[in-house]
């Protein structure tokens, strides 16, 4: 099954919905939603690292359609740091969340593709990440 990405209001790159689809194959997903955590396991509010990474895709119409795709990391200090939503792209909702407010998704493209861009090479070239996915 394929993920939809041609048409988003964000401009999803190919690399990232191979990777994506990989999982799903690899996993053999059988549920109508599926949603893919990606976690550095040293992350800490302490010693910092990756930011944690979960992304929501949900089946319509034999193809899998991305819902969210969400950059948490821990605000504040000491025993008050609370892992929160740093960047939130709600493809759904057609909205954009960041620690300044939310605005129109489209508003977010440059955010987006530097995001991406950094999400995937700590993915895939510093291996940075363990993945679990629940259905």
């Amino acid at each position: 099954m394929r993920i939809h990405y041609d048409g988003l209001a964000l401009p999803v790159s190919t690399k990232l919905v191979h990777q994506l689809q990989n999982l799903l194959n690899q996993n053999q997903i059988k549920s109508e939603s599926v949603t893919l955590n990606f976690r550095d396991p040293t992350y800490s509010a302490k010693r910092g690292g990756f930011h944690p990474v979960e992304i929501r895709l949900e089946q319509h119409d034999n193809m899998w359609h991305f819902c969210y795709i969400t950059d948490f990391a821990y605000i504040g200090s000491g025993p008050y740091a609370e892992l929160t939503k740093e960047l939130d792209f709600d493809f759904q909702s057609g909205v954009f969340q960041n620690l300044f407010g939310v605005f129109p998704i489209e508003q977010a493209t440059d955010m987006y593709q530097i995001w991406e861009g950094n999400f995937l090479y700590y993915y895939l070239e510093l291996e940075a990440f363990t993945v679990s996915i629940s259905e």
